[in-house]
Formats: structure tokens, sequence, C-alpha cells
């Protein structure tokens, strides 16, 4: 056990936390693989044998064991990434394809994943973390996380065309409306919109619906957070008084 987590086990008051959730918050796998880890009899809670699922822990105050190891949550990390083309969103590709994981493999040594994810095409800011209850609210439809994209078409954007984009559209899924629309410096090629609908290839799907084609679709603002310096490819972890915010937003 490091220092750090001594500190962390010593100071937080005791919760009660579902057993495939903590062995999750200790970086060792998905809540859903954890379970199989429960059922498979490798789970042994204050030196008990622990195969249900519905088993709740007293945090910090029992002691969970993975094969007759300790585990411990990990200490949060929050990360936001510049993706670049080329990439899926995925945290493993049984095709080979390149993932966003190769990206931010230095980043930390805690186990992170991408909060929602962006197109293999799409370039832009992605959010990645091991803080399951913040990624789950950042992609809840009822918190309306709003996300800022640059798009580049293949040909102007007709007024007629841009008045039905701040208007609302119906698409085959279901009606949808943009919280913003404007030109990027006057430029009818490129437009910048302000969304919070997560449904999937939504912003593509709008130009689509108009007959335009998407050259370049680049996630430029989410939530507050925005590019500013941070150079595509490159990530950085978040200020602590952005994760406050963030929370906050979530």
């Amino acid at each position: 056990m490091t220092n750090l987590q001594k500190l962390i086990m010593k100071n937080k008051k005791p919760e009660q936390i579902r057993l495939n959730r903590f062995i999750a918050m200790c970086g060792i796998c998905s809540r859903r693989k954890a379970d199989n880890l429960i059922r498979s009899g490798n789970i042994f809670v204050n030196s008990v044998k622990t195969i249900s699922l519905g088993h709740v822990v007293q945090v910090p105050k029992d002691i969970v064991c993975l094969n007759g190891v300790r585990i411990l949550p990990q200490k949060m990390q929050y990360i936001l990434l510049n993706k670049t083309k080329g990439y899926i969103t995925t945290t493993i590709d049984e095709m080979g394809r390149k993932t966003v994981m190769s990206l931010v493999d230095d980043a930390c040594e805690e186990r992170i994943v991408p909060v929602g994810r962006l197109d293999k095409n799409t370039t832009g800011l992605l959010l990645f973390t091991n803080d399951g209850k913040l990624a789950k609210k950042l992609t809840h439809p009822k918190h309306q996380i709003k996300k800022t994209y640059h798009v580049g078409l293949d040909r102007s954007l007709k007024k007629p065309d841009f008045i039905k984009i701040k208007k609302g559209l119906l698409l085959q899924d279901g009606f949808v409306q943009v919280d913003h629309v404007s030109f990027v410096d006057n430029n009818p090629l490129v437009i910048k919109i302000e969304i919070h609908v997560g449904k999937n290839r939504i912003v593509r799907r709008i130009f689509e619906f108009l007959n335009y084609e998407v050259k370049k679709l680049d996630r430029v603002g989410y939530s507050f957070l925005k590019k500013d310096s941070l150079r595509i490819g490159k990530w950085r972890a978040l200020t602590s008084k952005e994760i406050k915010l963030l929370k906050k937003d979530g």
C-alpha cells in the first residue's frame, strides 16, 4: 500500500459501495468484468469468499482481496486529450485498429477510460477519467453537457439551411435542436455549432440531412473546457479548479 493510499483510507469516512463498483474503482476492470471476478470466487471480503453480485462493502473498513492480494481505490485522474484523426474511441479493438488509449498511455498509471466518444475521423477534445461517478453524470442526457464543434463543409452553407439548423431539424430518429450556430471568422465553409444532444454522429447527420459533406469535424469545446494551447495529439491533466467546476457542471 502506497503512502497516498494509506492517507486516503485513513481520512475517508465509511461509505457503502457495491462490490463490483469498488473493484472498478481499484482499476482492476470494468464493473461488468468485476461481476465475473466475483462469480469466479477470486474475491474475498474480510477473509471470506464473496460470490454475491449484490454484496456491499464498507469503505475503508472492509478489506477486499483479489487472489490473496488486497486491492485499494486508485487516485482519481482527469485527463484532457486533443484527439488526432484516425483513432477510434474504445479501450480495446479486436481488429487491431489504433485507439485513443495509445495517445494517453503515458498520462498516468491508473486505468482511465474515455468519457463519451468521438468518431475515428473527428478531432478535438476528449476527456478521460477513472472517476466512474463523474463519467456517468457527464454522459447522462439529463445533465445536457454542451459540446462545441467547428465543422468544415464541402461547400458554403446556404442561408436557408443555416436558418433550418438554427430552428431545429426533424431527423429520422427525432427532432434535434442546436444551442448555437454561427460562421467561424465569417467563413460560410466553416460552421460553429454548440449542442448538448448526445446522439450518435449527430453533427455529421445534421449536415448530411441537408446534403452537405463534412470534410472536417473538430470538437473545440467540452462543457467549459477549451483547447487553448493544447496541441493536436497531446494531453494534459485538469487542474483542481477545473475538476471542481466539472463536477458541479455534471
